[in-house]
């Protein structure tokens, strides 16, 4: 089965989205113009901050859920890396990526 993701966007109105796909390259380009979720249609652009890889369609989607019902602050400190493997809100299971481990080093795209 291919690759997961479970991802967070910036919006242009510094709100965070959070979502799941199976190429974040090409959701992303969907959200920028304008054919993403609703709540980011009017939010546009959107900067792919913060990516997981997942094995498995239910775990990408269980996780999905995790972080959305995260506080922001919580999700800023996952943004920030400022997560251990023993917090429990990071990923147990070594799944983050950095954006640019997927997406390439476009800094048009990535979280600095």
């Amino acid at each position: 089965m291919s690759d997961q993701y479970v991802y967070i966007l910036r919006c242009a109105d510094d709100t965070l989205y959070t979502g799941y796909t199976t190429d974040p390259e090409r959701r992303l380009a969907e959200h920028n113009a304008g054919q993403g979720a609703k709540y980011t249609r009017g939010r546009t652009p959107v900067e792919l901050v913060y990516l997981e890889c997942h094995g498995s369609r239910s775990t990408a989607m269980s996780r999905e859920y995790e972080l959305k019902q995260l506080r922001r602050a919580e999700k800023r400190r996952l943004i920030d890396g400022e997560v251990g493997a023993d917090d429990e809100i990071g990923p147990d299971d070594g799944t983050a990526r950095s954006v640019d481990s997927v997406l390439g080093d476009d800094s048009t795209n990535t979280h600095e």
